[in-house]
């Protein structure tokens, strides 16, 4: 079957993470994306390894351009050449969708911002995506992932406690900002398309990291907009909810997430102390997170007189939230994560078997497809400009010739 988003076309001038994330997710559903890209180096997260995901026949994609870029076609054109600019505005005229993660009126000077591309096609979606915004005192400044995390709090609240071994604030593991704005960012898309159906208009979407980062500071957000007390770096503790971090086993590390006070009861039989449920300062979440320090040292006492392995085991059974702390190769061998399928396989021309992350939205009627790999830079580059603007073959190598394609 079709998928959802079959009827759509998506040129997506984005490079790095946040854009390619929006665009993958989009191809995944079905729309066709055309990556747009610069000659000879394309992507910047081309080069950005190792590692390296070696081919059958020589050639080599970073893994890190794997990761964001599958269902698209490379298109490699030069956007600072007037002949390249008038491509992108023939494509447009034939597109529904422009994702870019340029800096604030960058493609402004090419004729290629929201303003020009909505004379050439009213009903347009494009989609900004920046550091900053479009306007406020920072919007021309750059923005990277890292710095948003920094400027954003989340690593105010990331890492251990002050005063002990290793403090300090701490990144995510994973370019997390990037990636949520990239789902917000489709979101984005996706309601402007809804719009368009009803209305026939385009419009303008943006989102910007540091407006994303915020908004997803969540509850920390709004403990400090409703106490004025900050939040901390608390390690693996939760600030709301207790017991609700990690804990020492026999031969490692479990996590313990007790949601409510039925599971924590639960867990104190399990533990062989059923009188901590009834203890009031205990017994319920609120005195919970009031007398954590004496709490969280009694639990810990407990839990490393089993394995991890005895110790999920024997939770499970009881009802009472918990797991391991796996290593990712840990995660790609569990049974729940495979029975979802969240390891795919792709066939690429040139370079064989390709590895790929399952996409995590299940689709009943328009499941999502694993069409094609991350394409080679400029793969399709001929085949776009034959298909959708009608380009000879003559035409074609003359623009090779001159570089404005690769």
């Amino acid at each position: 079957m079709a998928g959802s988003l079959s009827h759509l076309r998506v040129l997506d001038l984005s490079r790095v993470l946040a854009g390619p994330w929006a665009s993958q997710i989009l191809g995944d559903l079905g729309a066709e994306v055309i990556k747009v890209e610069r000659p000879q180096t394309g992507d910047d997260t081309r080069s950005w390894g190792p590692p390296f995901f070696q081919g059958d026949d020589g050639a080599e994609m970073s893994a890190y351009f794997l990761s964001a870029n599958r269902n698209k076609q490379s298109l490699a054109i030069d956007l600072t050449h007037p002949e390249g600019q008038a491509l992108i505005r023939k494509l447009v005229a034939e597109s529904d969708v422009v994702l870019e993660n340029f800096k604030v009126g960058g493609l402004k000077r090419y004729g290629l911002d929201y303003e020009s591309l909505k004379r050439v096609n009213p009903k347009l979606i494009y989609c900004s995506i920046t550091g900053f915004g479009q306007d406020g005192p920072y919007s021309n400044r750059p923005g990277y992932d890292f710095l948003i995390q920094a400027m954003g709090g989340l690593m105010s609240i990331t890492g251990h406690p002050d005063g002990e071994p290793g403090s300090g604030p701490m990144k995510v593991g994973v370019a997390l900002t990037d990636i949520m704005t990239g789902l917000y960012a489709t979101i984005g898309v996706l309601a402007a398309l809804a719009h368009r159906d009803r209305t026939g208009e385009g419009q303008h979407v943006e989102a910007a990291l540091l407006d994303v980062q915020v908004a997803c500071l969540a509850n920390q957000a709004m403990n400090y907009l409703t106490t004025g007390e900050v939040p901390s770096r608390m390690g693996n503790a939760h600030p709301n909810i207790v017991p609700y971090e990690d804990f020492p086993t026999a031969d490692g590390n479990m996590v313990l997430t007790v949601g409510n006070d039925q599971q924590f009861a639960r867990l104190c039989g399990v533990l062989g102390n059923p009188e901590w449920a009834t203890d009031e300062r205990f017994a319920t979440n609120r005195a919970r997170v009031a007398n954590r320090k004496e709490l969280i040292p009694k639990l810990r006492q407990a839990t490393v007189m089993r394995s991890t392995r005895e110790w999920v085991e024997i939770l499970e059974g009881a009802g009472v939230p918990c797991g391991p702390v796996n290593t990712i190769d840990q995660v790609f061998d569990d049974p729940q994560v495979k029975a979802r399928g969240m390891r795919q396989e792709i066939v690429h021309p040139g370079l064989g078997i390709v590895p790929t992350v399952g996409n995590p939205i299940k689709l009943k009627l328009t499941p999502v497809e694993y069409r094609t790999a991350p394409p080679l830079l400029g793969e399709q580059s001929a085949q776009i400009l034959q298909r959708i603007i009608g380009l000879s073959e003559q035409e074609i190598e003359a623009l090779r010739a001159s570089r404005v394609i690769s």
